[in-house]
């Protein structure tokens, strides 16, 4: 028989953020897979860190960190042919995924490749954008509202079309994009309703007013909330106190 195919959901970066389900598996699972850069170590990894086991394998999956279209088709199909060798040898295989595996999650590309050949359970993690509200003290959205989870990469008039369609708003995938995007919010009049929020649960976590963000750059793991519903909701007082690391 055929090992077992695991999505591990693993949430934005706290590993007490991990659920007991994706904690039992990783704990027993004898091979581990997560992305990694190759220009350091894997963030995925260092979340569970704490709780790999010296007898588990490890498998990490190289991706190149460029400007260009990813996913990079031939390396998930390098990565699925290898994730098979261990499965056709009867062994499970975990693969850790940052937030949640199929919300953006790199688990999908294998998932494509391999839920059809082997029997494949998906385990869902904490996304960001939860994590990222709760950080805040400020709902998402309530009632009626439309939430919009929009990518920092889409043009200005795309974005400003989904953003003009939502009562609420996530803006994820800032990063190089950032000084672009607070131009545009900032000429849609929308700067006093956005927040911004960087590597949230993590130590060097910032919470902060859109308007007080220093600079015009911003890490890969950073978003910019924007309500503007029907609802009284004020910035919670994290992103008031304009909440630095440490």
């Amino acid at each position: 028989m055929s090992g077992k195919l695991y999505g591990l959901g693993l949430g934005p970066g706290d590993p007490e953020l991990l659920t007991l389900k994706a904690h039992r598996i990783l704990t027993s699972a004898p091979v581990i897979a997560y992305p990694a850069p190759d220009t350091g170590p894997s963030f995925a990894r260092r979340i569970v860190a704490p709780y790999l086991l010296a007898s588990q394998i490890e498998v990490p999956i190289v991706v190149p960190m460029r400007i260009e279209r990813f996913p990079a088709q031939d390396i998930y199909d390098a990565a699925a042919r290898e994730l098979s060798s261990h499965l056709d040898a009867g062994r499970d295989v975990a693969v850790l995924c940052e937030g949640d595996p199929f919300f953006y999650g790199s688990f999908m590309y294998l998932f494509e490749r391999l839920a059809e050949r082997y029997p494949t359970e998906v385990v869902p993690g904490v996304s960001s954008v939860m994590a990222s509200a709760a950080a805040l003290g400020r709902p998402l959205a309530a009632r009626n509202d439309v939430l919009s989870v929009v990518p920092g990469p889409l043009d200005d008039a795309t974005m400003r079309a989904r953003i003009d369609a939502a009562h609420a708003i996530v803006i994820i995938k800032v990063g190089r994009h950032f000084h672009r995007l607070r131009a545009l919010i900032d000429a849609m009049g929308l700067t006093a309703k956005a927040a911004y929020v960087e590597r949230v649960s993590l130590d060097e976590e910032r919470l902060l007013p859109l308007a007080d963000v220093p600079g015009d750059t911003a890490p890969y793991f950073s978003q910019i909330l924007i309500y503007k519903g029907s609802e009284n909701w004020h910035l919670g007082s994290s992103a008031s106190d304009s909440r630095e690391p440490g």
